[in-house]
């Protein structure tokens, strides 16, 4: 085969992801082998590749590629989500485009253009991974809204309905003015702002007097039903059991006493506004006030507004404001810092609304969730640890699930109304046993379908992904399959730690509840992608690189490399395009050693060099260490000292060194059993290195020799370890060092390396000679003399206690070395000097960090050990 003389990722990574596919080697099915298995998290359908997916899904590339390497019936399960606030808006959006409105539709005709939408960008992102090189198991993708899907989530519905953890509540919500729904605790973001808090007068009913109260909503004042104020503030004494008119709307309202009040905020007067905020829809409950919710759905005034109505609250806001001014009653304005509750979806600010909604009781079904993770026997572990305190608080101050949207994409809440009460409800998986329930709830044998409706309303989005590493693999549906039993619990969840709950405890809550079992053994949460300024990438921001952009300019491996390179475990990526382009280099830096290995001729006649022999002992002990460390690692989860390890072994071991001690002189052969055992542990490298970079690799692999779909290195065996010569490996780093000084030397001196020179050594250190052929080598000398005193008229190095020479004869200017070196000497003599001033102070030894005079000390002991190989060099010379 032609090998190419550069490595052209564009050309090489579609021919191998086809090759992948079309061998199947990406299918998982049950067998006699140990199931590893990965749950994708399931973007959003309406996804495109961003740098977060681009980490997530390398990292469990990486892991799903070792598992299959190790032998383990590898199987990642891909899918998406459907994402029903941000679908739904984008299916509204485009329909506006085209001039109609969504509630000028019926449920099935706006549902037929979410679908039409789905099926045109749906497959998008997952089309995309497939770019990064992603081995999922593309036969099993699931849609959280496939039938089967679906299917699961109504009868996990039913079910919790029937346990009575299921329930219809008239509460306070979170409503998102544009997706015009219901939200849950956790979507909402507190997003700390600069607002006003406005004073204004309430007149006392009967008389001139007036009482002030501070607010930050002056619009919402026509839907106050009470002046609250604290029995204890004497101030307010007088005004028990009278009654204020409110600005505008002139409405009478109760002034009521309530503790709740805080005395020192504001001017210790409340406006009370039951419909619009939590706290003072507790103290209306508490008073018996009447409720007056001023809002629309989209968040404009109704015609409790007055003249205000159709307006939008943020433009009251404007004028109310200018009304109270002109009329007296706002006193003055002051800068407030307050936190306001915004959708994670859509951005808007959150409105506190009264609504009927359904509602999950979780406080058991939280228990075995919060012991699988923080229990003494956990059996779930998050990788990094400091994210347990994040469950823990979350966990343990769980609010009751709001799991009703009010939307049309989404599974729709199995609830059908048989009456007008609200209680008049029956639950059911569908509509031919709601029917049969409702019969016998009315006694009446006379009903229809028709007469039964169903809820309008459609299920939280993650009410459907917290059953996802069940329901992929039908075990809501049919919990005793082959399937579910051989592939549940699975192994491994990689995440962002942004949904650890909304998701990742879901998920748990969920596994306990339906399996009586963990839904996975490890949740490794990655860090956030941020730029080199350490700000969050984003679109609003434009500091996000197209990914695929970033796949075509460096490779997809040379992507993965730069992601992970920057990605230590757990904490925020700092992204930098150099470190893209440093994989990129790696990868060149690999094909350029394959090359060379595959051009040098082989001899059958030669026999092995001493040094190779050696070289190739050496480097696969230090292999075995790698290997060690690599297992050591992946345990942990850091994946980037995983792949640094790798990268050091090839870059510094492997090229640097092995390929240099063991390749043939200029235009001569190489023996045939060191071209062997260099093959062999190529393939070995290609092996640990195949899930961080697997296009180069197989490309690689398949050219090294004639391989069968059943030999790719996709589905190779990973490396066994074997016991480390560690005595090798010292010897060898302590060779290295001497091979550098030589090099030094020659470089500081200028002695071409085509010339041999003589060497000799005073082995105090009593070093064993085995290494001696690789020093003739890699240094280019006509001998090692072992010698009992200094060698005249020669250069000299220290490593640890041995004395090196290099004699000079002809080699260079004695004279100009003398002065060089007695600069040098002189130079040293004076930092050594000063250092030993500094460690006389005893005010700066008591009072310096235990780490500055431990480094002083350090730069003494240098000093000493250069003068003493200072004055040897010069005691030769002379």
């Amino acid at each position: 085969m032609q090998i190419p003389s550069k490595y052209d990722a564009s050309q090489v990574e579609s021919k191998w992801y086809d090759y992948w596919m079309k061998h199947n080697y990406f299918h998982s099915k049950p067998d006699h082998r140990e199931p590893y298995t990965i749950v994708i998290p399931p973007p959003n359908v309406t996804g495109v590749l961003h740098m977060g997916h681009m980490l997530n899904n390398t990292i469990q590339d990486v892991l799903i590629r070792r598992a299959r390497l190790q032998g383990k019936n590898a199987c990642w399960v891909p899918g998406t989500d459907h994402a029903s606030i941000a679908t739904e808006a984008k299916v509204v959006a485009k329909l506006k485009e085209q001039g109609i409105d969504k509630n000028d539709l019926t449920r099935d005709e706006f549902l037929a253009h979410a679908w039409d939408w789905t099926h045109e960008y749906g497959g998008v992102i997952l089309e995309q991974l497939k770019k990064l090189g992603c081995s999922c198991d593309w036969d099993r993708t699931k849609f959280t809204m496939d039938d089967d899907m679906s299917e699961s989530v109504i009868k996990v519905f039913v079910d919790l309905y029937k346990k009575g953890l299921i329930y219809r509540g008239y509460r306070m919500v979170n409503w998102d003015p544009e997706a015009k729904t219901t939200l849950s605790d956790e979507e909402v973001i507190h997003v700390e702002q600069q607002g006003n808090l406005y004073y204004l007068n309430y007149k006392i009913e009967g008389s001139d007097e007036t009482l002030t109260i501070a607010t930050t909503r002056p619009e919402t004042i026509f839907g106050d039903t009470a002046i609250c104020i604290n029995p204890n503030d004497e101030r307010f004494t007088h005004l028990k059991g009278k009654k204020a008119i409110v600005p505008i709307c002139n409405r009478v309202i109760p002034i009521i006493e309530d503790e709740y009040v805080d005395v020192e905020f504001g001017t210790g007067c409340l406006k009370v506004t039951p419909a619009h905020d939590e706290n003072d829809k507790n103290l209306g409950d508490k008073h018996n006030l009447e409720v007056v919710d001023i809002f629309n759905d989209d968040a404009t005034l109704n015609s409790f507004g007055l003249h205000y109505e159709g307006k939008d609250r943020f433009v009251v806001r404007k004028e109310v404001v200018k009304e109270l001014t002109a009329n007296n009653t706002l006193i003055k304005t002051e800068q407030h810092l307050n936190k306001v509750g915004t959708s994670e979806r859509t951005k808007a600010v959150i409105e506190p609304r009264l609504s009927d909604q359904w509602f999950l009781k979780m406080e058991d079904l939280v228990k075995p969730a919060i012991e699988a993770v923080l229990g003494e026997d956990a059996e779930i572990k998050l990788f990094p640890k400091k994210f347990e305190n994040t469950y823990r608080h979350w966990m343990e101050n769980i609010r009751d699930w709001n799991i009703s949207r009010q939307l049309l994409w989404g599974q729709q809440i199995p609830a059908y109304f048989y009456g007008d009460g609200k209680e008049d409800f029956v639950v059911a998986e569908n509509m031919e046993q709601a029917l049969e329930l409702a019969k016998a709830e009315t006694n009446n044998q006379q009903l229809t379908t028709n007469d039964l409706r169903q809820d309008k309303d459609a299920l939280d989005t993650w009410f459907s992904s917290w059953l996802w590493p069940m329901s992929v693999f039908d075990g809501i549906r049919n919990p005793e399959n082959e399937e579910i039993k051989y592939y549940y619990p699975t192994n491994d969840l990689v995440t962002g730690p942004d949904i650890l709950f909304f998701w990742v405890a879901r998920m748990i809550i969920a596994g306990y509840e339906y399996k009586d079992e963990k839904p996975f053994q490890n949740v490794y949460l990655t860090g956030l992608v941020r730029d080199k300024q350490r700000r969050k990438m984003s679109k609003s921001l434009g500091n996000s690189p197209d990914a695929l952009k970033l796949i075509d300019d460096y490779g997809a491996d040379g992507v993965r490399v730069g992601l992970l390179l920057s990605s230590a475990a757990g904490n925020d990526l700092m992204f930098d395009e150099a470190l893209c382009q440093q994989g990129k280099g790696f990868a060149n830096k690999i094909w350029n050693a394959f090359r060379l290995v595959k051009g040098w001729e082989v001899s059958d006649t030669i026999p092995q060099p001493e040094s190779s022999k050696i070289a190739l002992e050496w480097f696969d002990a230090k292999f075995q260490e790698t290997l060690v460390e690599i297992e050591d690692h992946f345990s942990k989860y850091r994946l980037s000292d995983a792949l640094m390890a790798t990268y050091k072994l090839i870059w510094d071991d492997f090229a640097s060194w092995l390929l240099e001690i063991v390749k043939p002189a200029y235009q001569q052969p190489i023996d045939a059993k060191t071209l062997q055992e260099v093959h062999e542990q190529f393939e070995n490298i290609l092996k640990i290195l195949h899930p961080f970079m697997p296009f180069l690799t197989e490309d690689i692999w398949q050219y090294m020799e004639a391989r069968t779909p059943e030999n790719a290195l996709i589905v190779t065996a990973w490396p066994e370890q074997k016991a480390i010569n560690t005595t090798l490996i010292a010897e060898f780093n302590f060779m290295q060092d001497v091979v550098s000084g030589i090099r030094n030397i020659r470089k500081d001196k200028n002695i071409p390396f085509k010339d041999a020179i003589g060497f000799s050594v005073i082995n105090n250190d009593a070093i064993s000679k085995s290494l001696d052929a690789v020093i003739m080598k890699l240094g280019n000398l006509e001998t090692i003399e072992y010698v009992d005193g200094a060698v005249d008229s020669a250069l000299t190095f220290r490593v640890k206690s041995n004395e090196y020479f290099i004699p000079i004869a002809g080699a260079i200017n004695v004279e100009e070395e003398i002065k060089k070196l007695e600069e040098e000497l002189t130079y040293t003599e004076g930092f050594l000097k000063s250092v030993q001033k500094k460690l006389a102070n005893e005010r700066f030894v008591a009072g310096a960090p235990e780490q500055v005079i431990t480094n002083e000390r350090n730069k003494e002991a240098d000093a000493l050990a250069k003068i003493e190989t200072l004055k040897s060099s010069l005691g030769s010379l002379k």
